[in-house]
């Protein structure tokens, strides 16, 4: 048995969790700073990186107490140390330095990109990463800072096949929230309110898409862009006359749209990419993973020849389990943090995830 103690504090959530061999997550504590944040519509960096720096030492305390361990029982501190916003990875990066130089134990950096992407096999009984039969497969990341389309290869090599080229789906959603005076974050309050709508009400447009009118340039085909769709409902505000005039079924209806045209640009976009890569899995996996409407429509409308891969959506958002849960494939192959590991905003995606190739749970 192998206990790896995760660490998360690439935005606005301080998260640890301990987690055995890699499945078994014995407890995943998570500090939320929304409250702290809302009244600003978005994430603060300096605000996020005080509330960590706040929160850290409670929250390993509470992922510890539940687990009924105790820090000379773990065998390794696996942290996130990118991407993210650099105050706030800061701040848990090098706490983790601390525990892990303090106690002996191995330190193990991980991509947050790959930890979402490991995040959905966790305490799923059927799914097991090692499992051959997924590879090659097709990660949709879909979060507030993300959203990307990548290929994982049966040597867990990624291949970034398409990113957005301007806003995240995610924050398209809480930008929206914002125009139309709804409250921060936007994704949860707008999949409420769009659940008594008619997604088809308004013809928001589908960028980057055959059907936005203009032919897609062949190295836009699995870009994203979402700054066309968030422009588009701020003109629509506009003419009706404002917020103060948006009332009921009107805003129903228009949340309800709005929410469409993003689900289903995600969809097709994913869909044909896994056409055209050949893969054997989809995995969605992200923040926005948690969204009922796109969930809905990822498991109706996936072609059957792929295996639909959707993670517990207490998985979705940005947690510590799933970074513990990578942190063992690491571990087990030796690899440690170099000397000098920093913060990094950016990463790139040309990395290896380490995959163990049994069907049986480690």
């Amino acid at each position: 048995m192998s206990l790896i103690l995760g660490i998360e504090s690439s935005c606005d959530e301080t998260a640890a969790a301990v987690v055995e061999d890699g499945r078994n997550v014995l407890s995943n504590a998570v500090a939320s700073q929304i409250a702290k944040h809302a009244p600003y519509g978005g994430v603060i960096p300096e605000l996020a990186a005080r509330a960590h720096l706040t929160a850290v030492r409670p929250t390993l305390d509470e992922a510890l107490k539940t687990a009924g361990v105790t820090l000379d029982d773990l065998d390794a501190v696996a942290v996130t140390h990118a991407p993210g916003l650099i105050p706030a990875l800061l701040v848990g990066l090098n706490f983790a330095k601390g525990l892990a130089a303090s106690h002996g134990l191995p330190l193990i950096p991980i991509n947050h990109f790959s930890a979402h992407i490991y995040g959905a096999f966790l305490e799923q009984e059927d799914l097991v990463f090692g499992d051959p039969d997924l590879f090659p497969m097709l990660a949709v990341v879909v979060s507030g800072g993300h959203t990307a389309l990548v290929v994982v290869g049966r040597d867990g090599k990624m291949t970034l096949a398409g990113t957005t080229l301007d806003d995240a789906a995610g924050e398209a959603f809480d930008k929206a929230a914002k125009i139309l005076d709804l409250g921060y974050p936007g994704g949860p309050v707008i999949e409420r309110l769009a659940k008594q709508g008619d997604p088809h009400a308004v013809n928001f447009p589908r960028s980057l898409t055959p059907s936005s009118g203009k032919p897609v340039a062949p190295e836009n085909r699995f870009h994203f862009s979402f700054s066309g769709v968030k422009t588009a409902l701020l003109y629509h505000v506009k003419n009706l006359g404002g917020v103060e005039n948006i009332r009921d079924q009107v805003l129903f209806d228009i949340l309800a749209s709005y929410q469409e045209a993003i689900v289903d640009v995600l969809c097709r976009k994913a869909f044909d990419a896994a056409k055209y890569f050949d893969v054997r899995s989809i995995v969605l996996a992200g923040g926005v993973a948690c969204n009922g409407a796109l969930r809905e429509r990822f498991q109706a409308t996936v072609p059957r020849r792929y295996r639909a891969v959707l993670p517990l959506k207490k998985y979705c958002t940005d947690n510590a389990a799933m970074v513990g849960g990578l942190g063992w494939h690491y571990w087990k192959r030796g690899v440690t943090a170099p000397p000098g590991l920093d913060a990094q905003a950016r990463l790139p995606l040309n990395q290896t995830i380490p995959i163990w190739f049994d069907k049986v749970q480690p």
